[in-house]
């Protein structure tokens, strides 16, 4: 939608072909339905949220910002809000009111949508972009997989001539929202290389059955960091959330940008510091107070002011000091093991979680094959790719739909005729 009403705002012609049945399907669920639309953070946090190929986007983030994109969308009558961590939402929280108004946007230019049409392929001669390939189907055609995994019963392929094809096909998370993986066949089919495909932005598996207890359990404001032996790969202050198959939440997503592909070769531990505010020496008085007021209290019973509830049992446990034993009689070496698991609660991270939980797809159209100006091929001229199929990803806060936008839109005010 950014590419076309880029494209159609410079006088060209422009056809949208969609194969959902209405536009911006995987944009509804973003957000978890309220749509964060960007962040209105500056230029360099926007370029430092950027995982991978970053220097990429040097031009077209420049060309068309985060400002850019919200000024677009107030103007286009969606008015939006800038909440903690600078996330960027609709003012209503819907996510229909942002999509509702990139399609004013594009009807006011003239862009003709074509909703429940699937493109089967790009068409290109001679090393030029001509056009694409359409699937037809006939009215009273069933649908059967043929050779290439294809339906053919009642179905035929149309030519659609044309000047250029912009792909913005999406990648390969949320399936059910027509993110089916066809622009990395389109780009292949191409002669263009895509990278190793991944779910990123996605739960992790944990090993622990205890930390699958704390089912449902959120925690704000700690500290995780994730370690390959005693190589940290990652390090980062919010929120975290305990699922039955292992850990999720804002950082935990994060996260999984920076080490999913280690994660695919072999487990990795993840220490969470459930009290970062304080050093061990605040934390140690903290726990001498405490203990000082529960002194003839159970150790089980004595914790409810420095854990979740929840929590406490896993605590206890994994302390190894009797839940019965009173907390007078608590040793120096048992209160330093407590205060130990609380600044390091150890998870062992076994794998990923699946493309059906990813928020986005890590991997895709090798950059080094685009125009990073233009978003066009360098195989194929007349050929755009912009958003989600390209090679490039961000963690959680809008980063990743600010990269749809701004290569969607380089891709659209770029496209010339021949």
């Amino acid at each position: 939608m950014a590419a076309a009403i880029a494209s159609a705002g410079c006088g060209h012609e422009v056809h949208l072909y969609e194969k959902n049945e209405k536009p911006g399907k995987k944009l509804f669920i973003t957000g978890k339905g309220r749509c964060n639309v960007t962040n209105a953070c500056s230029m360099e946090s926007l370029r430092q949220n950027v995982v991978t190929n970053p220097r990429f986007l040097y031009s077209s983030f420049a060309a068309f910002s985060n400002r850019d994109m919200m000024e677009l969308l107030e103007r286009a009558g969606c008015p939006l809000k800038t909440e903690r961590g600078g996330r960027v939402f609709p003012v209503s929280d819907h996510s229909s009111d942002v999509i509702a108004a990139l399609v004013r946007q594009m009807k006011s230019l003239g862009v003709r949508m074509h909703l429940s049409r699937e493109v089967a392929g790009i068409c290109a001669e001679d090393g030029k972009c001509t056009g694409l390939k359409l699937w037809e189907q006939a009215p009273s055609g069933g649908r059967r997989e043929g050779a290439g995994g294809r339906a053919l019963i009642g179905e035929s392929l149309r030519f659609i001539p044309g000047d250029a094809v912009i792909v913005a096909t999406g990648g390969l998370s949320y399936e059910s929202t027509g993110s089916t993986g066809d622009g990395y066949r389109f780009a292949r089919d191409c002669g263009h290389t895509v990278t190793t495909l991944r779910p990123s932005l996605v739960p992790m598996n944990a090993k622990e059955e205890d930390v699958r207890s704390l089912q449902g359990l959120s925690l704000k404001n700690v500290e995780i960091s994730v370690l390959d032996g005693e190589k940290e790969l990652y390090r980062e202050f919010g929120e975290m959330l305990f699922t039955h198959f292992g850990v999720s939440g804002p950082l935990v997503l994060s996260a999984s940008s920076f080490v999913g592909k280690i994660l695919r070769e072999r487990p990795l531990r993840m220490q969470i510091d459930l009290k970062p505010a304080l050093t061990d020496e605040q934390l140690d008085a903290r726990l001498l107070r405490d203990f000082a007021e529960a002194s003839n209290r159970q150790f089980s019973n004595a914790l409810g002011r420095l854990y979740p509830a929840k929590l406490i049992p896993v605590m206890v446990a994994r302390s190894g000091i009797r839940p019965e034993k009173p907390v007078r009689d608590i040793t120096r070496q048992e209160r330093q093991r407590l205060l130990e698991l609380t600044k390091h609660f150890a998870v062992t991270l076994t794998g990923l979680r699946g493309f059906e939980e990813a928020i986005i797809t890590q991997g895709g159209v090798s950059v080094k094959e685009i125009s990073p100006s233009t978003m066009e091929s360098k195989k194929v001229r007349g050929l755009y790719f912009a958003g989600e199929v390209l090679d490039l990803d961000a963690v959680t806060g809008g980063f990743n739909l600010q990269i749809a936008w701004s290569t969607g839109w380089a891709a659209g005010s770029s496209v010339r005729w021949e």
